[in-house]
């Protein structure tokens, strides 16, 4: 639709939004100790998974990480914000949470098309940027106009 492409930039800040604002709701469970659809403890599920089923070491903390990068994360990304590197970060744990739960399909609880799409999403949103509606332009519009080599 040629209509909606003069709109790109405004979608793609939706987008972005919208994709903050699932990843917090899996976060804030976590930081909250409260439960999370069919998990009572979404917390001590992710580090089972990182545990148990993924085997890596110090899972409480990297449990800690996910839960910082599924609420701070989200909600720089809802402001645009450090968008490639959270985005960057996102993808690859949602790379890692496919990995780790397996080529199930499901599309019920616990198959890997959430995480996948997720990272697909992630991933874009890393190579893109933040977009026009972004802190992240906001605060380069500034340092180019405050810089003392740029022209005035």
């Amino acid at each position: 639709m040629p209509s909606l492409a003069r709109h790109e930039p405004l979608l793609y800040a939706l987008l972005r939004a919208v994709f903050g604002v699932v990843l917090f709701t899996h976060g804030l469970p976590k930081a909250l100790g409260t439960s999370h659809g069919s998990m009572a403890d979404p917390m001590a599920g992710s580090v089972r998974l990182i545990r148990d089923v993924m085997g890596l070491p110090f899972a409480p903390e990297f449990a800690f990480l996910v839960m910082l990068l599924e609420t701070g994360g989200a909600l720089m990304l809802l402001l645009g914000l450090g968008t490639r590197w959270i985005a960057g970060l996102v993808a690859l744990e949602m790379a890692a949470i496919s990995y780790a739960l397996g080529p199930t399909w499901p599309w019920i609880d616990r198959g890997i098309e959430f995480p996948v799409l997720m990272g697909c999403l992630a991933l874009y949103m890393a190579a893109r940027g933040g977009g026009v509606y972004a802190l992240d332009a906001a605060i380069g519009r500034r340092m180019s106009v405050t810089s003392p080599t740029s022209p005035r």
